[in-house]
């Protein structure tokens, strides 16, 4: 690509009269950088670097930058991020990829459902991982959860179908039985109101020919169980009145606690969470500042359900899981 083409593209300036005309290929890593590469940086200690490796040109947004050589191309530009993906849309142009917006939950549901990625690639919400995999990956599908992020890359990046097959037949809090593609899958690993983020999924893979199998559904890292005694072990189910459930965001809370309401009136649930944590509904959670700060609410208070928020399974005495019907 000319020079002049990246200061188009990139609505940046030249602020040197360099001899170098072309660069080869691009990257944001100056460890990636071979010779006649493009570097994308604005330190100091990387960019020198990159030079060293071979770089014909760099892109910056910090006036306090050294240009340590006069003969490669400086070129300055607003935002380096933004500068970024200016290039990878001008990139995809070229290919014929496909852009989607995923929720987290979709894409929880998406990666384990999956036989194999083949022609998929998830983007990551780092965005220098993110300009990096459009531009050496030769998948034809990309889907990401980060909004912002993937719309620097589509503006109009378009979300899965909501108007799905599928519905449920029967569940508690704990499993789900639910009717999908002719199929009645019973008594699923899966919370009745995640039941929807996996529909979606499903009908995006037919929609793909993505191949995937519902049978490889379980409890995701967004809503797990686990069944302990009065010392805090995992055990059965079918021994123990209490359940602690790890999630790691707040709706998923609320949604459970009013599914709670709606079917188990002589529940009593409890919120754990770190300081200063909204919770829908909760005027006053648990707070906690330390791992050890959960177990001894776990050990001192009285419940069926504590919902533990951003907090490690781990902390219990052995994590084994077994789940109940309730």
């Amino acid at each position: 690509m000319r020079i002049e083409d990246i200061i188009n593209l990139t609505e940046g300036t030249l602020t040197n009269t360099p001899q170098i005309q072309a660069i080869e290929s691009a990257t944001v890593y100056y460890s990636k950088v071979e010779h006649g590469d493009l570097f994308i940086s604005s330190n100091q200690s990387d960019i020198d670097n990159a030079i060293k490796n071979g770089a014909y040109a760099i892109v910056y947004d910090d006036d306090t930058i050294e240009k340590n050589d006069d003969e490669i191309a400086w070129i300055r530009v607003s935002d380096i991020q933004l500068a970024s993906f200016k290039l990878i849309r001008y990139v995809i142009l070229k290919k014929e990829v496909n852009f989607f917006l995923l929720s987290t939950h979709e894409v929880t549901f998406l990666k384990m459902i999956l036989l194999h990625k083949g022609n998929i690639a998830f983007i990551s919400d780092d965005w220098r991982k993110a300009f990096e995999q459009i531009l050496n990956s030769d998948s034809s599908l990309f889907v990401g959860s980060d909004a912002e992020l993937m719309r620097l890359i589509q503006p109009d990046v378009p979300k899965l179908n909501r108007e799905v097959e599928g519905y449920p037949v029967s569940d508690t809090l704990f499993k789900s039985t639910f009717k999908v593609g002719g199929f009645v899958y019973q008594e699923k690993e899966m919370i009745p109101f995640h039941l929807e983020y996996l529909l979606r999924v499903v009908d995006f893979c037919d929609t793909k020919s993505l191949p995937y199998s519902i049978e490889k559904i379980r409890y995701t890292k967004h809503f797990t169980p686990v069944f302990i005694d009065s010392k805090l072990k995992s055990t059965k189910a079918s021994q123990s009145d209490k359940v602690a459930i790890f999630t790691d965001n707040v709706n998923d809370i609320a949604k459970a606690r009013e599914y709670v309401k709606r079917s188990n009136m002589w529940v009593k649930s409890i919120v754990l969470s770190p300081p200063k944590t909204k919770i829908p509904n909760i005027d006053h959670p648990h707070w906690f500042k330390s791992q050890e700060e959960v177990r001894e609410l776990l050990q001192d208070m009285h419940f069926n359900y504590a919902f533990i928020y951003n907090a490690d399974k781990s902390i219990l005495s052995t994590i084994k899981e077994e789940y109940s019907l309730f």
